[in-house]
This record gives structure tokens, C-alpha cells and sequence, in this order.
């Protein structure tokens, strides 16, 4: 069999076998696979370099369906390379199966989850980066893209970094069938006008017809001979290719075909070709020099800014530990990780202003085994939640730093004051939330990040606060801290980060009256200490003022009740949050006019305990 009619074979049976996966639970996605099958069966059989016997070799290519949908020709591949078998293959989305709707990491050779569209060229930038500057091996990215995804923002963010980084290992292939879901996309086949936009962003375009394996040969070949900058292929092609009951005919997206077998005669019937896939030459990565751990130590009533403490405890730990990487979203200055960019500028990696880049970057790099640190001002973090989101369906290990929450942050005013950031990471599957109230503690959740796995935020805190732990004391992740206690107790006050401050100096006020308070530092938001919470609430007659600088909804406040959801005698919790939109101000005004503040905190614990209030 010649090279090209092999090439047509193999497209085929991809799409033969796409049809019989969506068929097998009569749902799925066969038509969008259909349309991309000749593009995959060039790249499988003589482009990619691939050992799916040891999906974990450094050396590997990468195949990236940002098209997650197209997960039935993704498996088909998988059975193509011999890497599964046809009853695996036809176990796709039944219960059990590691093979699901759309492709998770549960499956060996997948790198990334993907189906929310627009994600998988971003964290292809970053497994790219990590192959140009990190691991510094020629490994290649092949990127699978849908024509409507193109509509996504993050796909252009992704366009111009890649550009700006040069990452020539880097090659997106858009699968421009015509048709989204509810009809044609935004440009239909006008193939100029992705050609136009790529070259404008800077990178080489190449447009073929996505059914031409000679011209698809010709054009991956072009892709990887391209030096300096990344390469896209423009790929006209028909959905539902080779059927003539769905060949680009509208409302057969997301359906499987009403006359599998019908359609498998016509397009010549079931094959078993196996594709002996090229492995590639072995590579060992990069790997920077180390040398031992040394924290940054902090003067007991020091003033300092955790986000300061954040930027000095992150460049000691890439020190110490060289698989550490820092990526910013361009106010490195105030998240103080240009620290770090100093201290160990090849491991520090600027994103600017785009921060759905900047969190799929770091998805991309810990794909290589990377420790990421991403961090940029805490409210814009929610700009890209949805690939935090999808970063806990990767399995993703990624920490990021918030920066700037709260109304302590002051004049700036409510666009840039995280108010939902602890709900928002709360709620993400695999998340660990921390919110650190000094310097020294700040360095210590630092270190322990580097090795937690899954979803990490750290909150800090702008306005320079007083040291006051020793740099030796230990936080555990899932602990708190009880600051100042008593045998004489009458309420716990629990507050975290800024207003644990508030809490101290409330408690200070209560003493000189008589009422004795038990302050908690909760630095671990989630997860939470049910234990010392608990043992906290019996001694003090249960009754708890939570303070946090945040909504009431999903912060602190709730943490806390948490830990008391299933006791059969609960205790009186008083939540005080930021319940009113803010304005600019200075932090104490702020403070104050939120109810968040030392007065506010002591009248609130007052009226709990059943004490005067003062006038």
C-alpha cells in the first residue's frame, strides 16, 4: 500500500471507528471527529514521536485536542497506535470506563482535560514553554482545534504569546468544518480570514484542504521545518465526512449517527490497521542547580506585607527546590514575585495581562512535572476560573497566589478588590485555600505548597501587618492557630490574614473590660480545623464571632460552620463580612465602614457574651 492511500485508509477507519464508539452508547460526537480524521491519520502514522508504552517519556510529543469533543477520534487513535483495545475503545462513556465523553488525564496519553473549548491551545503554550526554556528538548506540540472555538478569547491570548515566545515546537491545527452546534460558525470556510488573524498575531500559516493527505503531508512537513515562530494549519474540511446522511449537514452536532451501520458500509467498512507510531529519540530535561532551604526570617513585631513575605519565601523555595517555576500576570511588583524573576529570571515567566494564559501556562508546565506558582491581584483571578476549573478535572498540581483582597487594599477601590476569591477557590474540586496573617507563617505555607497536590491558593494581604510568630513555629495545612486563650474564655473570635489583626486588637479592648476572648488564626481556610474549631467552641460556652475581609458568602464565616455541620449541639456564630459594595478609602476606613474592624469585632462579641455594649 503507497504512503497516500495508506494515509486515506487509516482516515477512514478513524472515522469508521468514531462512529461505532458513539454508537456503542448512542451519544458522543462523530461528526466532528469525521471531519478531522484525515488530518490525524498523516500526523499518527508519520509525524508524531510517541512511546504509548511509556506515556511519561520526557522526549514525547504532546497531541492536544483542544476540540475535546472529538474524543471519539482521539480513541480511535488510541486503538490505531495499539495502545487500546476495540472493547475499550467501545466503552466510551459508559460508567467506569476511563475512556469519557470528553478526555481526562485518568487516561495515560492525555495531558490536559479538555471540552471546555478555547482551553487546549493555552495549555499547549505551556507545555510548549516548558519545552523551549524548561525541559529544553524537541519535543513537539500538535494542537487539535475547532473552527468555533476560535471565537474564544483565550484562544487569541494563546495566539499572541505564542508568537511573542517564538515556540516554533509549537503546531495548531484548526479543523475548520463550517458547522458549531446551531449552525455555521462565526466565518464558515473563509479560511483567509484565520490565515490573516494568525499571520497578524505572527505566526505562519499554512491553508490546505483538511481532506488532502498529500497537502497535509506537505503542510506538517512545512510546520516542523518553521523556525522562530509557531505554526498554524488552516484545514478545510466537511463534517461528517463520507457519510452522505450527515457530510456537512446541520443538527448532527453532539448526535450519534441514526444508521451506524449503513454509514460504516458506506465508507468502506470496519479495518484494523495499526500504526507502528515512531518513538521518539531519548532526552533527559533540564534540571537547575539546587542548594539548601533557606527560609526568609522575620523580626517578631516587624512590619511586613504577606504578599512581600509571598515574593521572598518563593525565591528561597526555587533555591532549594529547581523544578520550581513562577509565572505573573504583570504586577509582579506587587505581587513581589519579581523576586523570584531576579533571583532565577530562566524560571520566571511573564504572562501580562492575560490571565486565562496565565493559569493555563501553569497547567502546561507541571504536564512536564514543573512546579508552578502563578500569581497576579486575587480579583483577577476570577477572569479564569473556568480554567481553574478544568485545572481540577486535569488532576492539575498548580498554586496560585492572590495578591491585593479585600477593602484593605484601600483607594483602589471595588474593581480591584477580591470579595469572592476564598468562595470562588472553596468551591474547586481538589483546592487547598490558604490565607496566611504574617510574614514568617507566609514563608512556611510557601514551602509546604510546593509539595501539596491539586488546586493551591494562597491569599495575601497588601498593607504591611505585624509579625507575630517566630520564624521557626510550624502551620500545617488543615490546622489553626490559637493567638491568645485564656481558662476564662466567654467567645472564640476567629479571623484570618488582615483581620486577625483586628481580632488581637478587639480582644485587647474586651480584656480591659472583662470579657476574656479566645482568638483563632484560621490560615487554613480549606481545609478546615473541625477539631481545634470544635475544642475552641466547648470551652468558650459555644459562641464564635467570625471577621474576614470578603463576602459572607462561601469565605471564612462559612468555613467555619462548616465544621460544626453535623454536631448535634451547635454553637452561636455571629459572621461578620463586607455586606456592602465599597468605595475607595483608606484601609481603615474601609475596615470600619465594612463592620470588619477592632470596634466592630468587640460590640459583636459583646452582644454574644450579653455585655454592655459601648456607646
Amino acid at each position: 500500500m503507497i504512503e497516500a492511500e495508506r494515509w486515506r485508509e487509516l482516515g477512514q477507519q478513524l472515522r469508521v471507528d468514531s462512529i461505532r464508539a458513539a454508537a456503542s452508547t448512542n451519544s458522543g460526537h462523530p461528526t466532528s471527529s469525521m471531519s478531522a480524521a484525515d488530518l490525524m491519520a498523516v500526523l499518527l502514522d508519520k509525524y508524531l514521536r510517541y512511546d504509548f508504552d511509556n506515556p511519561d517519556n520526557p522526549a514525547n510529543d504532546h497531541l492536544v485536542f483542544s476540540k475535546g469533543h472529538a474524543s471519539p477520534l482521539l480513541y480511535s487513535i488510541y486503538k490505531a497506535a495499539g495502545a487500546i483495545s476495540d472493547e475499550e475503545l467501545l466503552s466510551f462513556r459508559k460508567f467506569g470506563s476511563i475512556f469519557e465523553g470528553h478526555p481526562t488525564p485518568v487516561i495515560p496519553w492525555v495531558d490536559v482535560a479538555t471540552g471546555s473549548l478555547g482551553q487546549g491551545l493555552p495549555f499547549s503554550v505551556g507545555i510548549a514553554l516548558a519545552g523551549k526554556r524548561l525541559d529544553r528538548l524537541p519535543y513537539r506540540i500538535w494542537t487539535l482545534c475547532g473552527d468555533s472555538e476560535m471565537a474564544e478569547g483565550s484562544m487569541w491570548e494563546a495566539f499572541e504569546h505564542a508568537s511573542f515566545e517564538g515556540l516554533d515546537n509549537l503546531t495548531a491545527i484548526i479543523d475548520v468544518n463550517r458547522l458549531g452546534q446551531r449552525g455555521e460558525t462565526m466565518h464558515g470556510w473563509d479560511l483567509d480570514s484565520y490565515v490573516t488573524r494568525a499571520e497578524a498575531f505572527g505566526w505562519h500559516a499554512i491553508a490546505i484542504d483538511g481532506h488532502d493527505v498529500e497537502a497535509i503531508d506537505r503542510a506538517y512537513e512545512e510546520a516542523a521545518a518553521t523556525q522562530g515562530r509557531p505554526t498554524v494549519i488552516v484545514a478545510k474540511t466537511k463534517k461528517g465526512k463520507g457519510v452522505a446522511a450527515v457530510e456537512d449537514k446541520e443538527n448532527w452536532h453532539g448526535k450519534a449517527l441514526d444508521d451506524p451501520a449503513a454509514a460504516i458500509e458506506e465508507l468502506g467498512g470496519i479495518r484494523n490497521i495499526t500504526v507502528d507510531v515512531t518513538k521518539p529519540e531519548p532526552g533527559e530535561p533540564h534540571r537547575f542547580k539546587t542548594q539548601p532551604l533557606e527560609l526568609p526570617a522575620y523580626e517578631l513585631g516587624e512590619e511586613v506585607a504577606t504578599r512581600k513575605a509571598y515574593g521572598d519565601a518563593l525565591a528561597a523555595v526555587g533555591a532549594a527546590r529547581g523544578e520550581v517555576v513562577a509565572l505573573d500576570g504583570e504586577v509582579s511588583n506587587s505581587t513581589f514575585a519579581d523576586i523570584f524573576a531576579k533571583a532565577h529570571p530562566e524560571r520566571f515567566f511573564e504572562m501580562y495581562i492575560a490571565e486565562q494564559q496565565l493559569v493555563a501556562a501553569a497547567v502546561g508546565m507541571q504536564v512536564r512535572d514543573w512546579k508552578p506558582f502563578a500569581s497576579t491581584f486575587a480579583a483577577f483571578f476570577t477572569r479564569a476560573y473556568d480554567f481553574v476549573r478544568m485545572a481540577a478535572v486535569s488532576r492539575a498540581n498548580i498554586k496560585l497566589c492572590g495578591s491585593h483582597a479585600g477593602v484593605s487594599i484601600g483607594e483602589d477601590g471595588p474593581s480591584q478588590m477580591a470579595l469572592e476569591d476564598l468562595a470562588a477557590f472553596r468551591a474547586v474540586y481538589s483546592s487547598t485555600v490558604l490565607y496566611p496573617s504574617d510574614a514568617n507563617q507566609t514563608a512556611k505555607l510557601v514551602e509546604s505548597m510546593v509539595d501539596l497536590d491539586g488546586i493551591i491558593f494562597l491569599r495575601t494581604t497588601r498593607a504591611n501587618t505585624a509579625v507575630i510568630y517566630g520564624p521557626d513555629e510550624e502551620f500545617p495545612v488543615g490546622g489553626s492557630r490559637v493567638v491568645r486563650e485564656s481558662d476564662e474564655d466567654e467567645v472564640v473570635i476567629v479571623g484570618a490574614g488582615i483581620t486577625l489583626h483586628e481580632a488581637l486588637e478587639a480582644a485587647d479592648t474586651l480584656a480591659a473590660d472583662g470579657v476574656h476572648a479566645r482568638v483563632i488564626d484560621l490560615y487554613s481556610v480549606k481545609p478546615v480545623d473541625v477539631e481545634g474549631l470544635r475544642a475552641a467552641a466547648e470551652a468558650t460556652g459555644g459562641r464564635i464571632v467570625t471577621v474576614e475581609d470578603h463576602w459572607p458568602e462561601g469565605g471564612v464565616g462559612e468555613a467555619v460552620l462548616s465544621a460544626f455541620a453535623d454536631t448535634e449541639e451547635r454553637p452561636r456564630v455571629v459572621q461578620l463580612a463586607v455586606r456592602e459594595m465599597p468605595t475607595s478609602g483608606k484601609p481603615a476606613e474601609l475596615l470600619a465602614a465594612a463592620g470588619i474592624d477592632a470596634e466592630h469585632i468587640a460590640a459583636a462579641a459583646r452582644r454574644l457574651v450579653g455585655a454592655p455594649v459601648r456607646a
